[in-house]
């Protein structure tokens, strides 16, 4: 029986056991993926999902809840990759809201926790579906209310075990819920991978013994520490090497840091100043440790606080380490300002993007950023930021190109404040390139927005790749390698061959509309199969074009489009 209080340290133990349980299984939930093609990626998805936030949680030097909630909250927000973990991302972050305010977690608060993870994940999904990791959240959590209303003093440890056991009970209801999940004879994957999350922190809160060593703590984003070495004391211009971090309690913001480092550099030098979330790392040196500290305190309380007395200490060689981190910095800084002086272009392309082919012919229509990902795997929110911070442009369209980026794509969107970004939710590469083909400069980014969304109705695309195991599906059998045509929401073909799977395809899309056939052909291709096919699509399709590219993408064959 484990203890009627959850603490931060337990808590901490908890999550990280929960990652490392979901990363043991990632490859068994990969291989629960619906459609038997090989790019199953639930499993890797929630997986580096809550690593991201199992890295920040194991760098934590001070363990308490509240930056226990912030690592947890904002390392699987900005990781979060997929569907799958940018739900699961939602569900830390709103779990995260409730205990960040606690010192320990009751059944009580754990039962609000649970709550109000279901809430913020439900509200990040345009249209949730039953039958998800969504309804095995709220099965979990409604649980844990009920428990709570049966009986207030319920102990802790009989509602994690009550609340592990209704989770699974759900889990195994999905198929009922989904029928493609009970045609396909499977539950459903993202929820299997909350259980798994559900079961490995359990384990830890009964003190089963866990290998924590494997999670590899982020790197440090402190401010180096730096002190002096065999300098004379007469070359020493400023006497006391002072470190801290302020806990904020105001707004600071950009303007806010650069009149603090200012005011810093007014009476000392090398000065590394460090902001992250709600605290800032400071480093100076200087003659008045006290005046920094007065400064300091005007924007919230001081912790880890230290001075040296560098005369006394006589250390050179980590001083001069610290002008040079200083210098660094400076420049750094430096040039941040000349690209900000730069102007912004008014309309700028993030495009995501796989395969030598296509992401050239990406960059020949304009795209300012390609982010290397799709299927096998899905970029990451903090991948889309970076990307939106790289392109200098005040408008910017992103087009995900696969209907597992676009919660990460609209998560990155919530996060930028300085600049207006719009998401295409563009499924396949095809809709992604007709999307920059509809630009028109001359229109404003909202009516170019509303133009792209319709213009990528109009594509439908097929994918030509290979099962990986057997199973039955929209009315088709499938065995192990056989071949198929993968449509935007079922699976049209299957065959032992490539190429009549691949005219089937066609022909199950091309009706008395279609104008231009499009095929991209995969790295596993050679350029003279394409051509032949491109040929004989042409003799049966007269009346419309039929155009040619390399994609080089791999595991599928081939990418076709018509419209």
């Amino acid at each position: 029986m484990g203890v009627n209080t959850i603490d931060a340290s337990l808590c901490a133990r908890m999550f990280l056991a929960g990652a490392k349980n979901l990363e043991a299984k990632k490859e068994w939930i990969n291989e629960l993926n619906v459609f038997p093609v090989p790019d199953g990626d639930t499993g890797t998805n929630m997986t580096m999902t809550i690593m991201s936030a199992a890295k920040e949680v194991a760098a934590i030097e001070s363990m308490d809840m509240e930056l226990l909630a912030k690592a947890i909250s904002s390392g699987s927000l900005r990781g979060a990759r997929g569907n799958s973990g940018v739900i699961l991302s939602q569900l830390f972050r709103g779990f995260s809201k409730v205990i960040r305010e606690e010192k320990e977690i009751t059944p009580v608060i754990l039962a609000a926790s649970f709550q109000k993870a279901v809430e913020t994940a439900y509200k990040a999904v345009m249209k949730p579906k039953e039958g998800t990791i969504l309804t095995v959240a709220k099965g979990a959590a409604d649980k844990a209310l009920a428990l709570l209303d049966e009986n207030p003093d319920v102990a802790l440890d009989e509602m994690l075990s009550e609340v592990l056991v209704c989770a699974e009970e759900v889990l195994n209801r999905t198929p009922e819920m989904l029928p493609v999940l009970k045609e396909a004879g499977v539950v459903d994957s993202g929820g299997q991978g909350l259980l798994q999350v559900l079961k490995g922190a359990y384990d830890a809160y009964c003190g089963k013994e866990i290998d924590y060593t494997t999670i590899e703590a982020a790197p440090a984003k402190a401010a180096p520490s730096v002190s002096s070495e065999s300098l004379p004391e007469a070359d020493i211009k400023f006497g006391y090497c002072t470190e801290f971090i302020i806990m904020l309690e105001k707004e600071f913001n950009e303007q806010t840091e650069l009149d603090f480092k200012a005011y810093l550099e007014s009476i000392g030098d090398s000065l590394v100043v460090v902001a992250d979330d709600d605290i800032v790392k400071v480093h100076v040196h200087t003659n008045d440790p006290g005046l920094a500290i007065q400064r300091a305190l005007t924007y919230g309380s001081l912790t880890k606080m230290k001075i040296d007395n560098m005369r006394e200490e006589h250390h050179e060689r980590l001083i001069k380490d610290a002008e040079k981190v200083a210098a660094e910095q400076k420049a750094k800084e430096a040039a941040k300002v000349e690209a900000k002086q730069e102007p912004a272009k008014e309309t700028g392309f993030i495009s995501v993007s796989i395969g030598e082919g296509i992401a050239d012919i990406f960059k020949d229509l304009g795209v300012d950023y390609l982010i290397e990902g799709g299927q096998t795997m899905n970029p990451s929110t903090e991948d889309m930021l970076t990307a939106i911070e790289k392109v200098n442009a005040k408008n910017i369209f992103i087009l995900p190109n696969n209907k597992n980026i676009i919660l990460a794509a609209n998560q990155a969107k919530s996060l930028v404040e300085d600049k207006n970004i719009f998401v295409i939710p563009t499924k396949t590469i095809p809709q992604g390139i007709t999307a920059v083909i509809n630009y028109v400069p001359e229109k404003t980014p909202e009516e170019n927005a509303a133009v792209m969304e319709e213009e990528i109705q109009r594509v439908k695309t097929g994918q030509l790749t290979y099962a990986v195991r057997d199973t039955h599906i929209d009315d088709k059998t499938i065995h192990a390698g056989d071949i198929m045509g993968v449509g935007d929401h079922a699976i049209l073909a299957v065959g032992k061959d490539i190429d009549p799977v691949a005219e089937e395809t066609v022909a199950l899309m091309v009706d008395n509309d279609t104008e231009l056939i499009s095929i991209y052909y995969g790295e596993d291709m050679r350029e003279e199969e394409a051509e032949a096919l491109k040929e004989r699509v042409e003799k049966l399709y007269p009346d419309c074009d039929v155009e040619l590219n390399f994609g080089g993408q791999p595991i599928y064959y081939y990418i076709i489009s018509v419209e």
